[in-house]
């Protein structure tokens, strides 16, 4: 096989890859009312059936990686892969809302995997000269599937059923596994020790937080069960830091933290996901509750705003270099929270869609404004060899953004209204949305913030501290 057959390859295989893994971040948020009145679910059972794919996925970012440098990763690819379709299969499967949520945490461990080692086999895979103009081809194919997530589940919804959106994913995965077991080529990085310890603190801190937030309203937030699940979750993500700045190879080294560009853009990207996630959650479900489109109407009506990254993210990325990163993240997001402003603004059962098409207009070029720049940000403020992990907690720190945003903005809406008439939904949704765009206006003032002053990366022992120049 000549170079130039295996770059392809190594492009195509990867890039499909994490098309189907980012596709399900928000594929099944049409799907959301026609699965409650199947599968007889509550607004916490649809929560988590959003929430165990995010969460999972997030936590276990940045495990993927390690496991990949250990263990090989055109081989851990495979098997990421394998528990993908394995759990889309019994999500298609599932008899109730249980069942359901339990596969979609299966599928977040599988794309946990898959996700990061598809960066990481494509940046080892493609030449050097044109490594920069592959991984900005693959980041634009992960932004075609978030754009096509609510488009894509409404369609097979109208057209077949629910579960065919997970039916999907199978013979895609099928394909896959045998290619990319005969196509890539084997690599493994240093021979590191996985952080178990820090990933079990992870993830049963953020397990006891999510928890709450999402039983809070139905068990009463002064209730022994929500109370000790926050506490136990706030206590356990603090032995959490704790346990990272004492082990010799952290998943996630809290000095990074240290450094102000890092913080403030990953401060920055949560509240941005948590506005946009928690919002599309609750839009999708508008549309069709409410307003009585079909779940291909109303993945079709979300598009402008999940679309326009296609068209502008490149602009913003070739001005990011003349206005500063930073600069162009924090514009992103004011004109993302002015979107979802207006959205809260004008929406009522009877709302004619028109008006809502200018606000999801500027919400999509904010979230492009916001999503071109942030990746060399973050990794600007890190030495070369540490952008793997700073890339991996990036991934992982927007990912619970949304996990967080779909669980706090739909216990406001059930707090300010419901499911019980159509005033009731608007008036819960519409509250949920002020808090977003007020969140995400938040992240715009973190984004300013970080300015454009020579910061230092962060500390490490014997060696030289460069400085950068933040973007």
């Amino acid at each position: 096989m000549t170079a130039k057959t295996r770059t392809i390859w190594t492009f195509a295989i990867t890039s499909a890859a994490v098309f189907m893994a980012t596709l399900d971040n928000l594929v099944v948020t049409t799907a959301l009312p026609v699965i409650r009145k199947d599968l007889h679910a509550s607004i916490e059972s649809l929560e988590w059936t959003v929430n165990a794919y995010t969460l999972t996925f997030a936590v276990l970012l940045l495990t993927g990686a390690a496991l990949g440098d250990r263990f090989g990763r055109r081989r851990m690819l495979a098997v990421g892969l394998g528990i993908f379709t394995l759990s889309s299969a019994a999500a298609a499967l599932a008899p109730s809302a249980g069942a359901l949520i339990a596969a979609r945490a299966a599928q977040g461990v599988g794309g946990a995997i898959v996700t990061p080692l598809t960066l990481t086999i494509l940046s080892a895979g493609v030449p050097a000269n044109r490594r920069g103009a592959f991984i900005g081809a693959w980041s634009g194919i992960a932004g075609l599937a978030v754009a096509f997530g609510p488009l894509v589940g409404g369609a097979v919804v109208s057209g077949i059923s629910w579960h065919w959106i997970f039916w999907l994913n199978v013979p895609i995965g099928v394909v896959l596994i045998p290619l990319a077991l005969a196509r890539l080529d084997e690599t493994h990085g240093p021979a590191t020790k996985l952080d178990l310890p820090g990933l079990a603190l992870a993830s049963g801190g953020l397990f006891g937080i999510v928890w709450g937030l999402v039983r809070g309203n139905g068990q009463g937030w002064a209730s022994p069960e929500i109370v000790g699940a926050l506490t136990a979750g706030a206590i356990v993500l603090a032995l959490f830091v704790l346990w990272e700045l004492r082990a010799a190879e952290p998943m996630l080294p809290m000095r990074f933290f240290q450094n102000r560009v890092f913080a403030l853009a990953n401060v920055a990207s949560l509240l941005m996901f948590f506005g946009m996630f928690g919002s599309i959650f609750l839009l999708s479900q508008f549309f069709q509750s409410i307003q009585g489109y079909s779940p291909l109407g109303s993945g079709v009506r979300i598009l402008p705003w999940t679309i326009m990254p296609m068209f502008v993210a490149p602009i913003a990325g070739a001005l990011s270099d003349r206005v500063g990163g930073a600069r162009l993240m924090g514009i992103g997001l004011v004109l993302q929270a002015s979107g979802l402003a207006s959205i809260a603004a004008v929406s009522t059962p009877t709302t004619p869609y028109w008006q809502l098409v200018a606000p999801f207009m500027v919400s999509g070029i904010g979230m492009a404004m916001f999503w071109a720049p942030v990746a060399n940000v973050v990794l600007a403020a890190v030495r070369p060899e540490e952008e793997g992990q700073a890339s991996g907690a990036q991934n992982a720190i927007r990912e619970l953004g949304g996990v967080f945003g779909v669980a706090v903005l739909a216990s406001v809406f059930s707090a300010y209204g419901g499911y019980r008439t159509s005033d009731t939904f608007v008036n819960g949704m519409n509250a949920a949305v002020w808090i977003g765009a007020g969140v995400v206006l938040l992240g715009a003032v973190a984004a300013f913030a970080i300015g454009k002053t020579r910061v230092r990366v962060a500390e490490q022992p014997v060696q030289a501290e460069p400085l950068v120049e933040a973007a």
